[in-house]
C-alpha cells in the first residue's frame, strides 16, 4: 500500500461529494469505482461514514491502521468512521459496497439493539464459508438497499437506515460466530465452529420435516455421538437440545403470529398428530400450545391498550 504524508480524508474515495448533503447513504458496486483507480484505494478515512463491502469473487489486500490482511471471496468488511483503510483489489473482484453516516445508525442501535454499537464501531474483516448461517441474508439486503438508493422516494432515509441496520445486524451475527484472533480485525473460523454451524443450517432448511439426529450427524460428516459432544462444547446443549430448541421456537412464533389450528401447525412441524406434538410443546415450554397462545395473545392486548 503506498503511503503519504497526511492520509485523504474523503466522504467517497476520490470524490468530493457529500453523501450527508442528500441526507440518504451511497450504494456501489466494488468496480465501478474501484477499476477507475486501477483496483488500487490508497489509505484514506472517512470521519462520518460507515462502509460495508461484500466480496462475492476476488479477492483483496486490505489495511486498516498498521495492520494489512489479505481475504478470498465471499467475505464481508465492516469499516467504522475514523478508521485508516485502503484496499488493493484483484481485478476479477465483484460485489456491493455501501456507504452511510455513521451517527444515525448508532442512534437507532443504542434504542433497538444496544450490542450492535460494537459491531458498528470495530473494524470487521469476516472471511465466511458456505455453510455458515446468515450469509443467505446478505445479498438481498444490499440488493434491496440499491433498489431504495434508485428510487428516490419519500421515506428513503427510513428506509435505507432499517435496511443498513438489517445488515449490519447480520454481520454481527456473523461475527459472533467468528473467534477473533491476536487482532480486532482478523476472525478465523474454527474446525469445531464450521460443523456447528454446519449443523444449525441444515437444522434451520430441514426443522420442519426432518427430526432424525442421524441424518444431520450424516450430513455434517460426524456421528451422532461426536455431533452431540460438539454441541454440549460450543453451545453448551446437547444436539438433540439444539434440534428441540429450534422446534419450540418455530412453534411459539406460529403460535402468536398465525392462526393455525393446533393441529394442521404440528403437521407443518412434522409431528404425526396433535397430541404427540402437545405432549412435546408442554414438556419443553411448560403449557400447552393452546394455553401458550392464549397468554401470549393476552400479552399482546394489554400492551396495545397500554400504548407499551
Amino acid at each position: 500500500m503506498a503511503r503519504s504524508r497526511v492520509i485523504p480524508n474523503y466522504d467517497l474515495y476520490g470524490d468530493s461529494s457529500r453523501i450527508e448533503d442528500s441526507g440518504a447513504f451511497n450504494f456501489e458496486w466494488i468496480p465501478q469505482r474501484s477499476a477507475l483507480y486501477n483496483w488500487l484505494i490508497h489509505p484514506h478515512r472517512h470521519d462520518s461514514f460507515i462502509q460495508v463491502l461484500y466480496l462475492t469473487q476476488g479477492k483483496v489486500d486490505v489495511q486498516i491502521e498498521h495492520a494489512l490482511q489479505t481475504l478470498h471471496a465471499p467475505c464481508v468488511m465492516l469499516i467504522p468512521a475514523g478508521h485508516v483503510h485502503g484496499f488493493r483489489f484483484s481485478r476479477d473482484t465483484q460485489g456491493p459496497v455501501v456507504t452511510a453516516m455513521q451517527k444515525p445508525l448508532e442512534s437507532a442501535a443504542a434504542v433497538m439493539m444496544p450490542a450492535l454499537l460494537d459491531t458498528i464501531r470495530t473494524p470487521r474483516l469476516l472471511s465466511l464459508h458456505a455453510e455458515m448461517r446468515y450469509i443467505d441474508q446478505l445479498m438481498p439486503l444490499f440488493l434491496a438497499l440499491e433498489h431504495e438508493s434508485r428510487t428516490p422516494a419519500a421515506g428513503q432515509v427510513a428506509a435505507g437506515t432499517s435496511l443498513l441496520l438489517a445488515l449490519l445486524v447480520q454481520v454481527h451475527r456473523i461475527s459472533q460466530l467468528s473467534d477473533s484472533a491476536s487482532t480486532p480485525t482478523h476472525y478465523s473460523i474454527s474446525r469445531k465452529a464450521q460443523q456447528i454451524e454446519k449443523f444449525r443450517s441444515l437444522l434451520d432448511k430441514h426443522f420442519r420435516t426432518e427430526h432424525s439426529l442421524q441424518a444431520y450427524a450424516d450430513l455434517v460428516g460426524v456421528s451422532v455421538g461426536q455431533l452431540s459432544r460438539l454441541c454440549r462444547e460450543v453451545l453448551g446443549k446437547s444436539s438433540l437440545q439444539v434440534m428441540n430448541d429450534r422446534l419450540i421456537q418455530e412453534a411459539q412464533r406460529e403460535l402468536v403470529y398465525t392462526s393455525l389450528p393446533i393441529k394442521q401447525l404440528a403437521g407443518e412441524l412434522g409431528f404425526a398428530d396433535d397430541a404427540y406434538f402437545s405432549r412435546f410443546f408442554r414438556k419443553h415450554a411448560g403449557v400447552s400450545p393452546k394455553a401458550y397462545r392464549a397468554n401470549a395473545l393476552a400479552r399482546i392486548g394489554e400492551a396495545s391498550q397500554t400504548g407499551h
